[in-house]
């Protein structure tokens, strides 16, 4: 039986084999999602959040140590969470959009007080 896999905010899915990295997923997806070990679980930028109910297999003692308590926040290592079934997940936005974003924000609330 396949996973599905669905990336949000874009609300791309994708189906996978069980066992295939959430990491692995997403690219396949042509969904980015930041790393800079290529998936060894080292650098902690490919960190996601996976969403209540999403079916992963267990985490692994290696992820466990690397989140260092994370994990009951539903933070997962996207290189080394693997599907067992559905599965929702949330991308974080790129630090540099998120700063883009905050600042956009900021000059409509200021654009807004003006008026």
């Amino acid at each position: 039986m396949d996973g599905v896999v669905t990336f949000w905010p874009s609300g791309k899915s994708i189906k996978v084999k069980p066992g295939t990295t959430l990491l692995d997923a997403a690219r396949r997806a042509n969904i980015p999602i930041r790393t800079r070990c290529g998936g060894k679980a080292a650098c902690f930028m490919c960190k996601v959040t996976v969403r209540p109910g999403s079916q992963l297999q267990p985490i692994g003692d290696v992820e466990r140590n690397k989140l260092s308590g994370l994990d009951g926040n539903h933070e997962r290592l996207s290189c080394q969470a693997r599907v067992a079934g559905k599965v929702d997940v949330e991308i974080p936005l790129d630090p540099l959009r998120a700063a883009v974003a905050r600042q956009l924000a900021r000059q409509a609330e200021e654009n807004d007080d003006l008026w």
